[in-house]
């Protein structure tokens, strides 16, 4: 069989079904004896390394070049070279020294970008126990090849796809294919081709670990061809894309273009025909064109970004892309994790079932605080319940750590669960070991479904056991009722299936727990000789367990269904699981669809796309699953968040229009495939961050907005000036300081305003939306309008006065500067009043205004700058009359707020 045949059977999962004798031969090894060590140096020799290949990342050259490709930046470029063309070299310089900055930025969050792939190879266990012509051997997992016979115990690394030939309580954690952090009980055996990976019990896989138990397993795919490989092969073919505020700004670098140039072409022609000296219309025409490029927009995006970062690292989320700050904003549709994210990823005892009461536990995930409850009303613990959750603390296999300040569980997190709801009562593991120490243990396995521990009790073994109800209520003879024992009746055991069933409506895992003393002295320490002590047991109740979903969970869901976003859970877990937690948290609605795994395999791209809307939960998922719900979102349209933390989200991160990976569950090629972590792992600070991106946008569209005013007001003195016959009002280094002192400082100070307390109020902007819209290009029109007819009538009135055209481009220069300057502080806001904002909400705008306005009346009053610029002194009179001017167009835009709402319009938050 070719290398090819042997991979397309292990992707279909044909290993799954045959029988093991089948698989053997046609790997053609000895599962007993395993491979001769010549025939695997052959294998190895032909197959390659048992490695995960990644795609050569693009060079630093390359990256470096992409870092130039937006048509704003060459715009940019163009003006530099205008500017120093004309002598302007500090102007040249400025805009140079920030398009390197921001190509800089660019270059160092793409470069950490593409190493994401790279970083699945360290999920590749480094060393495996193999055996070979009969002998085990210890080689490094990359000369594992198919047909290998591995030896599992726990702790080791997985090292390669693998079908179990024998299984003794064998349990693994596949968090990193399925999500999940519940380990896996697996047995030999065969199951049907069809099975979700998350439900293949005979196969282990590369990359995962053993956390308990013992197995040996015949090796059936290695490196690219196992399920890890898979994850890598999507991984490059997942595209991140160009973010929606990338293709927004390049939209208006366009029409600046095309608009400007239009203008500018009209300027000289009228000036040609009426004689301009060619020199004068020369720099005229350069100086228009400078004075329509805002060249400060690229400093203040990325200083409303880089302060948008400040900001979600203060709110636990870390930004690796700057762009990828605005683009959460805009989320339309965040597919978030089950696990971790929307739950604690703790179990917790929630429910207990008694013969004498159910009670329910207070408290959350491993910290032992919390109350027991009956009817609502808080109990102290009777002796059914302290008999129960004694049992439940002796017969375990975990510890609870505290040593790094917040407990965790060493071993099964379900155990962990169990010694947390003991302490809550006050049964320490601790004590229970030293007054009853272990003398055995049969452990558990799926195929009993129990666990049994024997401790010395009263100086005589004494047998504690959990397992599944079923399993259990078989076995038990007695039950625990107030503080003796009695006979179990044929009611009690219906009562017990009842609250099983119950517990399990609400997706709650649910263990029986009991206990007998033994009248032999003999311990068993295996299953065959677990009988004796496994029978006549005394039932002592039952206990619901559960990964409870995050308090505030509830809240964050709710604030994106105001905010019109939707959310989609992914999971790998148990479709029941998912639809209780989905309607705990808020997301399954009564007209919600649920999908599991094997429909999405026979969905085409196309009819998913077609049905994805109506679906708000996914389980049983693999990672091409989640991939292919992230392109279907994106066909219709849609700004899409994936969230993840296992290997098996990061090509669905990476499709994402952005990836939120976890910070504290999350695999390290998750990080690397991120645009976004989240460090404390909780669904509400994504939503914090979604407030925030929402908030960088706002600001990066007003400043815009603002610049884009100014542009226009300069370019419409000039030109109609041009068609009126008058002198040309402004003078090139005019222009190029109106736009130091006004598209500079004011604008930044622009980007750095309060994030606005309602903006997950609205719902998120449409993904093909402008970044400015058709309300904000008519407010530019008027704004630019109201300042040109100011700074007109200035230089009207001065020119026609006989005071001469220096007096007359003097007032000119001046209004258009205060006008523009106190425009800055009603461009905060299109729709609230400045009194509404609160004036002094902002102070770094307020103290650029100051700055600025002064440093405009300076150059009036230095004889040298005053004779650069072609200006005169100013006397008080002047200045009082050129700022009411100049104030005109703030007074007009500010009443035209107040007569389009109402006055009872909220404030906004901090300010």
């Amino acid at each position: 069989m070719t290398t090819t045949d042997l991979e397309s059977r292990a992707r279909a999962g044909a290993w799954v079904e045959e029988p093991i004798e089948a698989v053997a031969a046609a790997l053609a090894t000895d599962p007993v004896a395993g491979l001769a060590p010549d025939e695997a140096a052959r294998r190895r020799a032909r197959d390659g390394a048992n490695e995960i290949r990644t795609s050569k990342p693009p060079s630093k050259l390359a990256i470096a070049v992409a870092q130039f490709r937006s048509l704003l930046v060459w715009v940019l470029l163009g003006a530099a070279g205008i500017a120093a063309a004309l002598g302007e070299w500090t102007d040249g310089i400025a805009i140079v020294t920030i398009v390197i900055l921001n190509a800089v930025i660019g270059f160092t969050q793409e470069y950490r970008a593409d190493r994401a792939a790279a970083a699945l190879t360290r999920l590749v266990a480094p060393r495996a126990r193999v055996v070979r012509g009969g002998r085990l051997f210890v080689l490094p997992a990359v000369d594992v090849v198919r047909g290998d016979v591995l030896q599992l115990d726990a702790g080791d690394l997985v090292a390669g796809d693998a079908r179990l030939l024998e299984a003794a309580a064998l349990r693994t954690e596949e968090a990193p294919l399925t999500g999940e952090s519940q380990p896996v009980d697996k047995r030999a055996g065969s199951l049907p081709s069809a099975t979700p990976l998350a439900e293949r019990t005979n196969t282990v896989f590369l990359g995962t670990r053993v956390v308990g138990g013992s197995g040996r397993a015949l090796v059936v795919a290695t490196g690219m061809a196992t399920e890890l490989g898979q994850i890598a092969r999507l991984l490059a073919t997942a595209a991140a894309g160009v973010t929606p505020l990338q293709r927004r700004l390049d939209q208006v670098a366009r029409r600046l273009l095309w608009a400007s140039g239009a203008i500018v072409a009209v300027v000289f022609l009228l000036g040609w025909l009426r004689a301009t000296p060619p020199y004068e219309l020369f720099l005229t025409a350069i100086g228009l064109a400078v004075a329509a490029i805002p060249e400060g927009l690229p400093a203040v995006v990325t200083v409303a970004l880089a302060l948008g970062v400040q900001r979600m690292a203060r709110r636990r989320a870390l930004v690796r892309r700057l762009p990828s700050v605005e683009t959460l904003g805009g989320a339309q549709v965040i597919c978030t994790d089950k696990t971790g994210t929307l739950t604690l990823g703790e179990m917790t005892a929630r429910r207990v079932v008694t013969a004498d009461a159910v009670y329910t536990i207070s408290g959350e995930g491993y910290v032992a605080e919390g109350a027991f409850f009956v009817d609502g009303t808080a109990v102290p613990p009777g002796p059914s319940l302290l008999n129960l959750l004694r049992a439940a603390a002796a017969c375990n296999d975990a510890w609870l750590d505290s040593t790094a300040g917040r407990p965790t569980v060493v071993g099964d997190p379900t155990e962990g669960a169990l010694l947390v709801a003991a302490a809550k009562a006050g049964l320490d593991r601790a004590a229970i070991d030293a007054s009853m120490p272990r003398l055995g243990t049969v452990p558990f396995d799926s195929d009993r479904k129990r666990m049994t521990v024997v401790r010395l009790r009263e100086g005589r073994p004494w047998a504690f056991v959990k397992g599944a109800p079923e399993v259990m209520l078989e076995r038990c003879g007695l039950v625990w009722e107030g503080g003796s024992m009695r006979p179990l009746t044929e009611g009690d055991r219906a009562a017990m299936v009842r609250a099983s069933t119950l517990l399990a409506s609400e997706a709650l895992r649910v263990l029986a727990l009991a206990e007998r003393p033994m009248e032999s002295s003999v311990v068993p320490d295996t299953p065959a000789a677990a009988g004796q002590a496994e029978r006549d047991l005394v039932l002592l109740g039952l206990i619901g367990l559960q990964d409870p979903p995050r308090p505030e969970a509830r809240s964050a869901v709710a604030s994106c269904r105001r905010a019109g976003i939707r959310i989609v859970m992914i999971t790998g877990d148990h479709p029941a699981t998912a639809r209780a937690i989905a309607r705990e948290v808020g997301i399954l609605g009564p007209a919600d669809e649920v999908v599991v795994g094997p429909q999405l395999d026979a969905m085409t791209d196309r009819e998913l796309a077609e049905r994805v809307a109506p679906v708000v939960v996914y389980a049983r998922v693999t990672a091409e699953h989640k991939l292919r719900i992230v392109r279907a979102w994106k066909a219709r349209g849609a700004v899409v968040a994936m969230t993840g933390d296992g290997a098996n989200d990061a090509p669905a991160l990476r499709e994402a229009s952005i990836g939120v990976a976890m910070g504290l569950a999350g695999t390290e090629v998750t990080k690397e495939a991120a645009d976004l972590i989240i460090a404390d792992d909780n669904f509400a600070s994504i939503v914090a961050a979604v407030e925030e991106g929402r908030g960088i946008y706002d600001n990066i569209a007003k400043t815009l907005a603002y610049l884009l005013a100014g542009n226009a007001a300069e370019l419409a003195v000039m030109l109609v000036a041009a068609l009126l016959g008058w002198p040309l009002p402004l003078l090139p280094l005019h222009l190029l300081w109106i736009n130091l002192v006004t598209d500079g400082l004011p604008a930044l100070a622009l980007a750095t305003d309060p994030v606005d307390s309602a903006v997950l109020a609205r719902p998120p902007r449409p993904a093909g939306a402008r970044l400015l819209d058709t309300r904000a290009l008519r407010l530019v029109a008027l704004s630019g309008g109201l300042t040109a007819t100011v700074t007109l009538a200035a230089f009207g009135w001065e020119l026609y006065a006989d005071r001469g055209l220096v007096h007359a481009r003097d007032a000119a220069f001046t209004v258009l500067v205060i006008a523009e300057l106190l425009r800055a502080f009603g461009a905060r806001s299109d729709s609230r009043s400045l009194w509404q904002l609160g004036v002094l909400s902002n102070l770094r705008l307020v103290s650029v205004v100051a700055v600025s306005y002064a440093l405009q009346l300076a150059i009036h009053h230095v004889p040298s700058l005053a004779a650069l610029f072609g200006i005169a002194p100013v006397s008080l009179g002047q200045c009082l009359a050129w700022t009411a001017l100049g104030a005109v167009p703030l007074v007009v835009l500010e009443i035209r707020k107040l007569r389009r709402l109402p006055a009872s319009a909220p404030a906004v938050s901090g300010g």
